[in-house]
């Protein structure tokens, strides 16, 4: 099995976080550009006469200019396989982000240079600091007017408590950004623009001497850094104590090589994952893989339901039927593909670290565990706690089949939750999410990949609580409660006021109301 292992090495699975506008999705197609995935890097919003952006394939995302769905992608690049998991940069779809991390190995997280540390930005760290993964940070749109580098790395270091170790600097200043110098090395990279960034950028090493003040003002910066030893630690990088840091613009793609580079040199390749009990799976051991996404229509034509999962040991073969650690049920792999934005290749192995995307996996849920011989269950991926919620139902009634049906997909996704009365069923469920822009997006594939139309109305509902049956009986003849079923069996309490869920709490310490977790 030494191919399997010597595979795993070459592998490099990494997620991409950032406030919206950061830049996060540019720099996904530069990746793809300078890995040869892609002939020409279509930018994110785009003008007439510009192509899209590969990664954003919903048409809500083209159409917005914003990342919606987590997207996986691979490429190669420099005799090694990129597996990079492409996140929404949206608050509101921070759950699926969430996801995402839990398949990443490493994160690059993108900053503006002239807004730095964004509210966004700090809560999807926080996200990586929980689930340990290693961060890589880009000072991203350098080319532009912003806010000088060593005061960013403050605002780092000060706000999320990591200490970014720059790998590369900026000769020039923010707008007049001239090239980048490599502490490794001290060697000096210039940059030439290309036709709206559509190509690799032209780099050529040179005295850096030319650069005049420019390079005087840079030359004083790094001894600084030098002199409070913010140099590259591998060992704190991967322990989470530092970022390695990069500098450049995703946009003319200035850096972007470099920040490549340090993502095969430094990120680290997949290690044995550990099981529920805390045991590690040998990455030589036979075939697993969790699920941790799950997609519906990616292709609007054929109805589709994809299900990705992490491979974390063995070699997968196509055709190869696995078991469903959760149902001990058998799953046949025979429609196993590699997934490029909406395009699909079928995949005929794959190994750790690598993410497939299983079709029309109907009996998959987001957790599974999926394993050959050798059986294994992973950790499950927690759902977060809704803080939006509101009632839907169909504008035309004689669309109910439809409703009903894109009801049921869109839940098995899990980025809504569908909750609903045992008494009215699906003619008018209460939706459950983390931020409003949820049921835009809901409302608008309801409409547009299932024909059904659909009105959503407020509810007064504001927090929600995990009960049990008995306490539920109590709990449904209690003002300002309601209680609901999701597709799975688990009962939902909805209370109007946290104020009122403490004060029953504390008045019936016998009723069970468990916080949901990720709250």
């Amino acid at each position: 099995m030494a191919d399997v292992l010597a595979e795993a090495a070459r592998r490099r699975t990494f997620a991409i976080i950032s406030h919206p506008d950061a830049g996060k999705t540019t720099l996904t197609e530069k990746f793809l550009l300078y890995g040869g995935a892609l002939q020409q890097a279509g930018a994110v919003k785009a003008r007439a006469g510009r192509r899209s952006a590969a990664s954003d394939w919903m048409a809500m995302e083209q159409q917005r200019g914003i990342s919606i769905t987590s997207t996986v992608l691979q490429f190669p690049y420099r005799d090694h396989a990129l597996n990079l998991l492409d996140t929404p940069g949206h608050r509101d779809f921070s759950e699926d982000t969430y996801r995402v991390l839990a398949a990443a190995d490493a994160a690059i997280m993108v900053l503006d240079t002239a807004k730095g540390i964004e509210p966004q930005t700090r809560k999807l760290f926080e996200v990586c600091r929980d689930r340990g993964v290693p961060l890589l940070t880009f000072l991203n749109k350098y080319d532009r007017p912003g806010r000088d580098p060593l005061e960013l790395i403050d605002e780092i270091q000060d706000q999320l408590g990591i200490q970014p170790t720059p790998v590369t600097w900026p000769v020039g200043i923010p707008g007049d950004f001239r090239g980048v110098v490599d502490r490794r090395d001290g060697v000096f990279t210039r940059y030439g623009r290309s036709a709206r960034g559509a190509a690799e950028a032209s780099e050529e090493v040179v005295d850096p001497a030319g650069e005049g003040a420019a390079w005087e003002a840079a030359q004083e910066e790094l001894g600084l850094l030098d002199a409070v030893g913010a140099d590259l630690d591998p060992k704190s990088f991967l322990a989470g104590e530092t970022s390695p840091l990069f500098v450049g613009s995703a946009l003319t793609n200035f850096g972007v090589r470099k920040l490549l580079d340090g993502v095969v040199d430094l990120a680290p390749s997949p290690a044995p994952r550990l099981d529920v009990d805390g045991e590690p799976r040998p990455l030589d051991a036979p075939f697993s893989a969790f699920v941790f996404k799950i997609q519906a229509n990616m292709d609007p034509s054929h109805r589709d339901r994809l299900a990705f999962v992490r491979v974390c040991s063995g070699r997968f073969e196509r055709g190869t039927t696995l078991t469903n650690n959760r149902t001990g049920k058998p799953f046949a792999t025979k429609y196993a593909t590699s997934v490029f934005g909406s395009e699909r290749e079928t995949v005929e192995e794959a190994f750790p670290g690598d993410v497939l995307g299983f079709v029309n996996a109907t009996d998959l849920l987001i957790g599974d565990t999926l394993h050959l011989e050798q059986p294994v269950r992973f950790p499950g991926i927690p759902s977060f706690a809704p803080e939006e919620f509101v009632v839907a139902r169909p504008k035309d009634t004689g669309r109910f089949k439809q409703f009903r049906s894109g009801l049921a997909q869109l839940d098995e996704e899990g980025v809504v939750q569908v909750l609903r009365d045992d008494d009215l069923g699906d003619t008018a469920p209460v939706l459950a999410a983390v931020g409003r822009m949820q049921f835009e997006v809901f409302a608008h594939r309801l409409e547009h990949e299932f024909g059904a139309p659909v009105e959503l109305s407020s509810t007064t509902y504001s927090v929600a609580r995990r009960t049990d049956a008995a306490s539920a009986v109590e709990l449904s003849h209690t003002t300002g409660v309601r209680v609901l079923k999701r597709a799975d069996g688990t009962i939902l309490a909805l209370f109007e006021s946290p104020y009122w869920l403490d004060r029953l709490a504390a008045d019936k310490p016998e009723l069970t109301l468990e916080r949901i977790v990720a709250e």
